[in-house]
């Protein structure tokens, strides 16, 4: 892989969304739906936040340590919102920084994705599976163990 190349080359453009005001109940859904592990949040087109699977999971065993009817559970996940348990000290990239540089973030932080944003807007995700998906992709069935 050229770690010299843009995060473009490797990022996911495709990137569900969701806003601070969404039920908690709705990211659950997106999650359950979808092979995701993270959620950027948008505010009027603006980056806020990030909730994670682990985030949801850790509210998740929240819920559950008060309750023993699932009912209440699912009125809770109604009554919370994404803004009350998603990350709001981000970390972010621009498209054009190096993979290099994400592959050093990575390494310092314990960071499993990277919102990537162009001029402040967010245009893709960057994660530790792309990594590896582009490492797999570039290797040869010779190479192959």
């Amino acid at each position: 892989m050229n770690t010299n190349a843009a995060v473009s080359t490797i990022m996911t453009t495709n990137v569900l969304t969701i806003t601070p005001d969404d039920q908690v109940k709705v990211a659950k859904e997106i999650f359950d739906l979808n092979k995701i592990h993270h959620l950027p949040v948008l505010e009027d087109e603006k980056l806020v936040g990030i909730l994670s699977g682990s985030d949801l999971l850790h509210f998740l065993r929240y819920l559950d340590k008060d309750s023993q009817e699932p009912y209440l559970n699912d009125l809770r996940l109604k009554n919370y919102k994404v803004g009350e348990i998603m990350q709001t000290n981000l970390v972010t990239v621009d498209h054009q920084d190096s993979i290099r540089s994400i592959l050093e973030v990575f390494s310092q932080n314990v960071l499993h994705a990277l919102p990537v944003l162009e001029n402040g807007a967010l245009v893709g995700i960057v994660t530790t599976q792309d990594i590896v998906k582009a490492l797999l992709k570039e290797e040869t069935p010779a190479t192959a163990s």
